[in-house]
């Protein structure tokens, strides 16, 4: 079994959260690494990746994503298998729901990366998403709304982790 790389970004601690729901729940060998330490060396560990970050006001990234972003889209994902999990605001935010999720899929998938573990859009009320795939009702990854939807975070994790687990072994 290959051991997979979960790298996040978390300014309130809900992101970690999710994150440490996510390794206590999910049977892989997983090394967390935050994302204001990460350095490109690091995704060049891991064939398998799991990415995971909130989005900001008008559809910013998560401040630690946004300082290594220019260095994230340097990253060669070719023969990489990437899950991607975002926290955002549907209601306060709909016109950017988690963007940020859009804006590292669009990168992972220009540099050779596959991205697994997208999710239906049906049980959100958004306007706009970067992170929504061109006439398709999914996103690039699992959508948590702690605000508004709180009480479905867990189902979601399980649905979505019983979803990219086996395609980790």
């Amino acid at each position: 079994m290959k051991k997979v790389g979960l790298i996040y970004g978390s300014d309130t601690g809900m992101t970690e959260e999710v994150t440490h729901t996510i390794v206590d729940l999910i049977d892989v060998d997983i090394e967390v690494i935050e994302a204001s330490v990460v350095s490109i060396n690091d995704f060049s560990r891991f064939d398998q990746l799991i990415l995971g970050l909130s989005t900001w006001y008008d559809g910013d990234l998560q401040s630690d994503w946004e300082n290594f972003y220019d260095d994230f889209k340097t990253i060669d994902f070719t023969n990489k298998t990437v899950a991607l999990f975002g926290l955002g605001d549907q209601y306060g935010y709909g016109e950017y729901f988690i963007d940020g999720v859009g804006m590292l899929a669009e990168v992972i998938i220009k540099n050779g990366g596959k991205i697994i573990g997208k999710w239906s859009t049906d049980t959100y009320d958004f306007t706009e998403s970067k992170a929504k795939i061109e006439n398709e009702d999914l996103f690039y990854g699992l959508a948590i709304d702690e605000d508004n939807q709180p009480e479905l975070t867990q189902e979601r994790l399980e649905k979505w982790i019983g979803e990219i687990e086996p395609l980790f072994n």
